[in-house]
């Protein structure tokens, strides 16, 4: 997928409305709200990429934004990274060897590594998929308050969706957790979190 596709893509969606999580089959009347009222810590974490294990420490010195989502999100997931490749495209050469985009999934069952690279490498934006057992998924999330949930369709078990928060996370270049950008950003505004938080980065 090329740039001009995903600008196409990010134009032909709602990309201002204030949405928080893609809502699955209407059937389901047993939903979690995607919410938490806890501060998120953040911190370190290690988990498996198509070419090995990586932990968020081995970017100390670099700016760092997580976003948390599936490969088979219908529009949220590639609204978020659709408005983050735009943005990428536009910093110079030198922001972006300060960057790491990381794309971690929250449906370990389906999201391996070998695809959510595949995925990630069609926004161009060396954007990095990770994933881990759910268990580890499940904590890390926690600390970085992500909310996410299944969501069953019960006419299809493997067709299911994942309700999830959708906020990119700020880690700056000491590894710690600054601050949350919400869903649908947009490209400049990702270019003014960038520049403001690497302005220390020598």
């Amino acid at each position: 997928m090329k740039l001009r596709t995903i600008i196409s893509i990010v134009l032909a969606l709602s990309i201002g409305a204030a949405i928080i999580f893609w809502p699955g089959p209407q059937n389901n009347t047993h939903r979690m709200p995607l919410v938490t009222s806890e501060k998120p810590q953040g911190g370190d974490f290690a988990l498996q990429a198509a070419d090995g294990a990586h932990k968020l420490s081995d970017y100390r010195g670099k700016l760092v934004l997580i976003y948390f989502g599936y490969t088979f999100c219908p529009d949220i997931c590639p609204t978020n990274l659709g408005n983050l490749s735009v943005a990428y495209h536009q910093l110079s050469d030198e922001q972006k060897r300060k960057l790491q985009i990381l794309f971690v999934s929250v449906d370990p069952q389906r999201d391996t590594p070998e695809r959510l690279q595949q995925y990630a490498d069609y926004f161009e934006s060396n954007i990095l998929g990770l994933t881990g057992d759910p268990q580890t998924i499940a904590e890390i999330a926690r600390r970085y308050g992500v909310v996410y949930a299944k969501v069953e369709d019960e006419r299809n078990p493997e067709n299911y969706a994942v309700d999830h928060s959708a906020f990119t996370y700020v880690v700056d270049a000491q590894g710690a957790l600054k601050t949350q950008l919400p869903h649908a950003t947009t490209p400049q505004q990702f270019i003014h979190a960038i520049e403001h938080y690497q302005k220390d980065i020598p």
